[in-house]
């Protein structure tokens, strides 16, 4: 059973899951030569010439928990505290065990301990807009740098192939990869006779309750596109659309909360990994237009747990909590 694919993808769809007979994988812009050890990588900041087999990689940002979990040879990774409880006990052992060369954020990189880590390939996973934080040139000093950073919150399946390709790691990737369709296509034959009938409506944990915001979820964002490839449909679109995630998601008044959601079937919401409630999402449930919309009043609306998962092994325990969550629609 085919696994339907999130349509808040857009651009980043385009990118075909082919492999050529090299070996490489087209999509992750890699090119079929091979001189010498090395093969030309096509990332974010260019066509970059790096190992062909590297044999010490350092990761930062999104690409930590993608080439743990792919088992690359990996010399220094960031922090990535909020991957932690979605990571195996063997990958989140690997994570901890690992020598921290930059924080959370890009700007606190450690350039003196990446070099010491001594890596031949070094693989950026933030955000276009956050490279700027780091210096690049500095880093190409040490080692030849791939940018490979997040767009808009589904392609973590796209960005995360081409993090593990670019460390030479995609036999463990397709494994996982694999593993995650069969799950969703046996949710999806679970839920069909449900779940693709039913209009839904998420609110996710960025809105601003000091501003009086809530975030609105739509196909393709971080709550919304796992539960999608097992037949969940977000209806609505975003009013004035904007880069990254802002075309998949969008922050209205909570005043808005009914015009948003009348037509919901259901409603689900993002909660922490631990199952509580963020202060954002709190204060969306705290509110009487929240508690008048009539999938809240007939009992339907379902928290979501895990819903920044960004490799395939993450999105398998998302799937699993969505399942928990949603279950009682099986029941109706």
């Amino acid at each position: 059973m085919s696994i339907r694919r999130s349509s808040g993808l857009v651009g980043a769809a385009s990118l075909a899951l082919i492999l050529t007979g090299c070996g490489f994988s087209s999509e992750s812009g890699s090119d079929s030569s091979d001189k010498g050890g090395t093969r030309v990588f096509t990332a974010d900041n260019g066509k970059i010439t790096i190992p062909a087999a590297p044999k010490r990689v350092v990761a930062t940002g999104y690409a930590v928990p993608a080439l743990i979990e792919a088992d690359a040879p990996l010399a220094g990774i960031s922090s990535w505290k909020r991957g932690e409880p979605m990571m195996s006990k063997e990958d989140l052992a690997e994570y901890k065990k690992l020598p921290k060369v930059a924080g959370e954020l890009a700007t606190e990189t450690n350039y003196e301990a990446i070099a010491e880590a001594d890596p031949d390939l070094i693989v950026i996973g933030v955000p276009a807009p956050v490279l700027g934080d780091i210096d690049v040139k500095r880093l190409e000093g040490i080692a030849p740098v791939v940018a490979i950073g997040p767009t808009v919150p589904s392609a973590w399946r796209e960005l995360s192939r081409k993090q593990s390709d670019a460390a030479g790691a995609l036999k463990q990737f397709d494994a996982a990869k694999n593993t995650y369709e069969d799950k969703a296509a046996e949710l999806a034959e679970k839920y069909k006779d449900v779940l693709p009938q039913l209009k839904l409506g998420h609110v996710g944990s960025y809105g601003d309750a000091a501003k009086g915001t809530f975030q609105r979820e739509f196909n393709g964002s971080w709550g919304t596109n796992i539960a999608e490839d097992i037949g969940a449909e977000y209806y609505g679109k975003v009013k004035k659309t904007g880069p990254g995630s802002q075309s998949v998601s969008e922050y209205p008044s909570i005043e808005e909360l009914p015009a948003a959601f009348r037509e919901a079937d259901v409603m689900t919401y993002s909660v922490n990994a631990d199952g509580s409630v963020p202060k954002s999402v709190q204060y969306v449930l705290d509110s009487k237009l929240w508690k008048n919309l009539p999938a809240v009043k007939a009992g339907k609306a379902f928290p979501f747990r895990y819903t920044e998962a960004a490799t395939y092994g993450e999105a398998v325990v998302t799937l699993d909590a969505i399942d928990k969550s949603l279950a009682p629609l099986l029941n109706r």
